[in-house]
């Protein structure tokens, strides 16, 4: 089992009355909520908490993208994966991911994963999501019908782009480059593993499947929708001929950890309780666009993970329904040791993405909730898989000893 560190970067400021009193979180929430000064101190904040997950031991830390939202503060996940990849020396880069649709060309994807990949010696994991619908189609103005082709077409320019040992052409319907460049080359051969986030499109587990990639299940609603995700994709890898392999799906997994069940409601439902009733409190009307789920993934009922956010969240929920509903996984590590192992074993997960930093959870807390994780249940789960089956997607750094040491580098 490879444990990785996933951080959203919320806004943990909003007013207590903020669900009631504002239409959403995403898209058209007031700009006078936020505080530059504040804004500064957190991000400091939210990089020592990523910086304090490496030194804790877990094998990769996650950010990712979003825009015009209190919900994840991430336009720029290269920027935070940048900063801390001296500093955190250690860990996987997980940028999970850049939404590559958007970006004109996609060649800026390229370079900039290539750069991550360089500067950290062949740490960097390659996300490329199609993108939520608040982030793409509202935020951005995309059209949802055109998204998906887009998506693919800037998959196979950056995928050009790192494999191509001269200067290529590129000439498709979104993108059209005459120079086509990319003169510096990833450390990873013939590229850094490359994973997939999503929310349960049918099309995006086959088309994951197809390419040998992992497919990372990001939800906030626990067990019960990550076995209909998981189901559907396990089936779906059967039927195209693939392994069951585990490290081939990702989940993300909310985890509270405490010294007993009773303290870990104490120290933590507050927050639970802000991310849940706040930080996706999304407009219906901006999380599902129409056209941005295609007619197989509709008639087969899914959604993507922001649509059942917001469908779910709106309702005034506590610690205990996040608990009872496996929302969250929380209590002593004893606790949360058999939970998760049940989860995870049930799910066939191999790669779990553990968000301990949940709305408006303050460092101190952060901080001992890793710590409790990484020291006194993370060692159990690390050993699910580890005789039956090999990673293949996980990153290929360089040796040790051949890799740069901030304050001694030099190009020789």
């Amino acid at each position: 089992m490879k444990v990785n560190w996933f951080h959203l970067m919320p806004w943990r400021f909003l007013p207590p009355n903020f669900e009631n009193e504002h239409h959403s979180v995403w898209v058209d929430i007031p700009t006078k909520l936020y505080d530059p000064a504040r804004g500064h101190h957190l991000y400091n904040e939210y990089l020592d908490e990523l910086e304090f997950a490496d030194s804790m031991g877990l094998d990769g830390i996650c950010v990712n993208e979003h825009h015009a939202n209190a919900y994840g503060l991430m336009p720029s996940p290269n920027l935070m994966a940048a900063a801390v990849a001296r500093r955190a020396p250690h860990a996987n880069l997980i940028v999970l991911g850049n939404s590559i649709a958007m970006y004109n060309p996609p060649l800026r994807v390229a370079e900039e994963f290539a750069m991550l990949d360089l500067i950290s010696g062949g740490r960097l994991v390659a996300g490329f999501p199609i993108g939520s619908s608040p982030d793409d189609n509202f935020a951005y103005g995309f059209v949802p019908a055109t998204l998906r082709e887009r998506y693919y077409e800037a998959h196979d320019f950056i995928k050009q782009a790192w494999s191509s040992e001269e200067p290529f052409i590129f000439n498709g319907r979104y993108n059209k480059v005459r120079y086509g460049n990319l003169f510096i080359r990833p450390v990873q051969k013939p590229h850094p593993p490359i994973w997939i986030p999503g929310g349960g499109s049918i099309e995006t587990w086959d088309w994951t499947l197809e390419h040998d990639y992992v497919y990372c299940a990001l939800s906030y609603l626990g067990y019960e929708y990550g076995k209909r995700v998981g189901t559907g994709y396990w089936e779906r890898a059967a039927a195209l001929g693939k392994d069951l392999n585990p490290y081939r799906f990702g989940y993300l997994q909310l985890i509270c950890v405490a010294e007993t069940d009773n303290q870990a409601e104490k120290d933590y439902a507050e927050h639970l309780e802000y991310f849940y009733n706040k930080c996706v409190h999304i407009a219906p009307e901006f999380a599902d666009a129409p056209g941005y789920r295609t007619e197989a993934t509709v008639r087969a009922g899914l959604r993507g993970g922001v649509g059942n956010a917001a469908t779910a969240f709106r309702k005034g929920l506590k610690w205990k329904d996040f608990v009872d509903r496996n929302y969250v996984v929380a209590g002593s590590p004893a606790t949360v040791r058999d939970k998760l192992t049940w989860i995870l074993k049930d799910l066939n997960v191999g790669q779990l993405m553990a968000l301990q930093q949940i709305g408006s959870m303050p460092k101190h807390l952060v901080l001992k909730n890793t710590e409790l994780f990484a020291k006194e249940v993370m060692p159990s789960l690390k050993t699910i898989w580890t005789e039956e089956w090999e990673d293949r997607w996980s990153p290929r750094p360089l040796p040790q000893n051949q890799r740069a040491v901030a304050g001694q580098a030099e190009a020789r």
